[in-house]
């Protein structure tokens, strides 16, 4: 099954986003391109600038590759964002199995594909899909995880899968916005209003539904905590540099940290005072890290490609 329900005005609230972040005009370019999985699925991307991608951004689970538009504007260097499957504009799996394997296998391709050698930024679901992806991918020259590791419990992740097994469908777009701000989610109310507005549609009968497959299917899936072993396994094995972004008010805690240290002892452990959200809470500060972690790889961002000081 697949969603076709996104605008083709879909990059509208870039600016908005950008004066309400202090990003500088203008900005980097972004459309949307298409591509597909394996098994023929559809996935969506969105294409930042013009030269061959050196950032690989992956979403976590319920939002969409317009979740890094403003920290990809920030950065302002060629990068891509990929809708995981079941996701944004990308295709719902009929098995709906979304755990990182399943998405990893389904993006691989893809990332060959349309980038060249890079470094993967990956926020939860897709921070734990990054990881399974670059044990895989020789092109891959470094994995930032955002507020995410293999041992976030459910309990963690407790206020997205109680936001995600409310109602399924509402009258308008400001109930949904009512229950994500309830919820801690975003920075400001116009913030989350323009995350609704592109991770929602409206059904036939006028009732407005989320566009991600995790809302049609009861709530969070257990995406977040299958299959630790395997994840650690991946981890382990790279011989990039792995950063970790921790959120201080996100799901990752100071014993996750440290048992992230321990199993990883020469990563680099960065704290910033955000959400679990971090490149919607503050995207310019993420687009600093992510720079840094580039230059530190040795990929072809420089800082007369961005916007940042």
């Amino acid at each position: 099954m697949a969603n076709t329900a996104q605008s083709t005005d879909e990059f509208r609230f870039r600016a908005e986003e950008a004066a309400e972040f202090g990003i500088p005009l203008p900005l980097i370019p972004a459309i949307r391109v298409h591509d597909v999985d394996d098994d023929g699925r559809r996935l969506g991307v969105i294409r930042y600038g013009t030269g061959t991608p050196d950032v690989v951004f992956l979403h976590g689970a319920a939002l969409n590759a317009h979740t890094w538009d403003a920290t990809a504007a920030s950065l302002a260097a060629p990068a891509i964002a990929v809708d995981l499957p079941g996701h944004g504009d990308s295709e719902w799996r009929d098995d709906a199995d979304y755990r990182p394997a399943s998405v990893s296998a389904a993006l691989a391709p893809v990332v060959d594909r349309l980038s060249g050698r890079h470094i993967l930024v990956g926020q939860s679901l897709g921070g734990l899909a990054a990881a399974l992806l670059a044990a895989h991918d020789s092109a891959t020259t470094g994995l930032l995880l955002v507020d995410i590791t293999p041992d976030v419990s459910k309990e963690a992740a407790s206020p997205v899968a109680t936001f995600l097994a409310g109602p399924h469908d509402f009258a308008t777009r400001d109930e949904i916005v009512d229950g994500a701000r309830a919820a801690g989610i975003g920075v400001s109310r116009e913030s989350v209003a323009r995350g609704v507005a592109l991770n929602t549609r409206r059904r036939d009968d006028g009732r407005v539904v989320f566009s991600h497959h995790l809302a049609h299917l009861g709530g969070l899936q257990p995406s977040l905590t299958s299959d630790r072993t395997r994840l650690w396994n991946a981890l382990e094995s790279l011989s990039v540099p792995v950063w970790l972004v921790r959120a201080q008010r996100g799901f990752v805690d100071d014993a996750l940290t440290q048992a992230f240290s321990a199993h990883l002892p020469d990563s680099r452990v960065i704290e910033i005072d955000t959400g679990h959200n971090v490149q919607e809470d503050d995207p310019v500060a993420l687009a600093r890290i992510v720079a840094e972690m580039s230059g530190t790889c040795n990929t072809r961002i420089t800082t007369e490609r961005t916007t940042l000081e």
